[in-house]
């Protein structure tokens, strides 16, 4: 039996387009994602094989000092692509001596990066407050939108998702635009988010917010039920761009045949598989060469 060193969890998004042509958005979480995962030749393949997937991807727990493994990821990723990529990083993020990195992987010839900021978190509520990502996707309907990360520290989950409210509130502020998306492993579920707790999250109970995934979804590989990953979209002009029915839950261990103890060995018990969805793109320009939209 082969051993997969691989603990992820995968969401995303899709945005409506023409015809069969998309933009699909993801969140990706790689269990302390480093040069550990990326000199396993196999895990690194598999990887590598799940990001292509995606035009905006956000890769999660990336715990990389030096950017040697995310270095190599992209040199992969862009040899295995006819669309090349870039990416946007934050500083290392966390309490104490344990740090992790949001890192931004997009295409650049469907998706470029206007602005970027980080959280400040003022009432330090957040153990890796958000590192906020604005893109231009011209051949969208949205053409801009906002991109909001959280991999919350699972007992303080409710309080995390509860302050992403706040984090709206600002980026309305400084940007001036409502068309955002939350999206990112929140742990929003089972024993750090109950039922009883929804009702004290903003993010949850004010109307302005649409949830794509259901409370039933599961987004683990293990013998869990829980919808950990989330996907929160706000703004008329965003939410309209959602193609229906693409937030879906993105197996990895099915799509990839690999046995649940290829999954397991060597990580923590729950971690998820994640879920996606996606934005249509308006019909190229007269002109444009196709092999730029796929």
């Amino acid at each position: 039996m082969r051993t997969m060193v691989l603990a992820l969890s995968l969401l995303a998004v899709a945005l409506l387009c023409p015809a069969t042509a998309t933009l699909r958005v993801g969140a990706f979480n790689i269990q302390a994602f480093g040069d550990t995962k990326m000199s396993n030749e196999e895990v690194a393949g598999i990887i590598v094989r799940i990001l292509r997937r995606y035009d905006v991807v956000l890769v999660q727990e990336v715990r990389d000092s030096d950017l040697s493994a995310v270095t190599q990821l992209m040199e992969q990723l862009n040899s295995m692509s006819s669309s090349p990529y870039d990416y946007e990083i934050s500083g290392p993020l966390g309490r104490d001596n344990y740090k992790e990195m949001y890192l931004f992987i997009y295409r650049t010839d469907t998706v470029s990066v206007v602005d970027t900021y980080q959280y400040e978190d003022p009432q330090d509520i957040f153990s890796r407050a958000p590192f906020i990502l604005r893109v231009s996707v011209p051949h969208t309907k949205v053409e801009e939108f906002v991109l909001v990360p959280l991999h919350s520290a699972p007992h303080d989950a409710v309080t995390e998702i509860d302050a992403l409210y706040d984090v709206y509130l600002d980026i309305v502020s400084k940007w001036g635009t409502d068309n955002i998306m939350f999206l990112g492993d929140f742990n929003a579920d089972c024993a750090y988010v109950q039922r009883s707790d929804w009702s004290s999250i903003r993010l949850r109970t004010s109307d302005i917010f649409k949830w794509l995934l259901p409370d039933s979804a599961d987004t683990t590989v293990g013998k869990s039920d829980c919808a950990y990953d989330r996907i929160v979209v706000c703004g008329a002009k965003l939410k309209r761009s959602i193609v229906p029915n693409s937030a879906a839950i993105y197996n990895f261990q099915d799509a990839f045949h690999l046995e649940q103890e290829e999954v397991s060995q060597a990580r923590k018990p729950g971690a998820q598989t994640g879920a996606e969805a996606e934005l249509p793109r308006a019909a190229p320009a007269e002109g444009l060469p196709t092999s730029a939209w796929y």
